[in-house]
């Protein structure tokens, strides 16, 4: 992965995550995967949350787990696919929230770097999968790399929204303060769990509100 640029921005505050022997054991798995079985999503899109989304334009974070592991399908964003990729039973729910609240016709598109443009950090837990082999990759040094972007926001900026959607996302973000940051949990969006609670959680309503009472640009979802 050493030949992956991570956005300049990014490497300000996390520079000294890429001098610690996790890193270097997570940089020597993964490119022994990627060489040897299908991975996802592509090499070059595997900081793709970071690329989309400068550190100092974040606003919003959301959290997942892993990338999607079917083909074509993960793009570096959490709870996205690529273009012209059927949209997964989550991403669906979540553009069903969406219309109750907002209105939004549901898309059939669900690509959503038109969200990580406008500050949204849509930032996966586990950043590469092997193929058909959800989890394969997690606890390898992700989490820990994850959890140091979670810890730099939190520590380095204020008035950012964190939504947390599932008890994985919401223990991963456990250390977040709740006196410089919005954090809004709900149940996860997938058809297991949406009818606990994630139906008219009216976070992205929220968030907006927040926004703009904080001052800064609210998201156009």
């Amino acid at each position: 992965m050493s030949e992956i640029k991570l956005h300049a921005s990014w490497k300000e505050h996390l520079q000294s995550e890429f001098d610690k022997p996790y890193w270097q054991n997570l940089t020597a798995f993964v490119k022994q995967e990627y060489a040897s079985h299908v991975c996802y999503p592509p090499a070059k899109l595997i900081f793709s949350a970071f690329d989309h989304c400068s550190f100092d334009d974040v606003r919003v974070v959301i959290l997942g787990q892993d990338p999607y592991h079917g083909p074509g399908q993960a793009n570096g964003l959490c709870f996205s696919v690529n273009d012209g990729v059927k949209c997964p039973p989550s991403l669906v729910n979540i553009f069903k929230e969406l219309k109750d609240e907002l209105g939004i016709p549901i898309s059939t598109n669900g690509n959503l770097e038109r969200w990580a443009d406008q500050g949204v950090l849509l930032l996966n837990a586990t950043l590469t999968v092997r193929a058909n082999e959800a989890g394969s990759h997690q606890n390898k040094g992700w989490e820990t790399f994850t959890d140091a972007v979670i810890r730099a926001i939190n520590d380095k900026k204020q008035n950012v929204v964190f939504l947390l959607w599932g008890s994985y996302a919401q223990k991963k973000g456990g250390f977040i303060d709740p006196k410089k940051h919005f954090i809004l949990k709900s149940a996860h969006p997938s058809p297991l769990s949406a009818y606990n609670g994630f139906w008219g959680n009216k976070h992205f309503i929220t968030a907006n509100e927040y926004l703009l009472n904080k001052g800064l640009k609210e998201i156009n979802w």
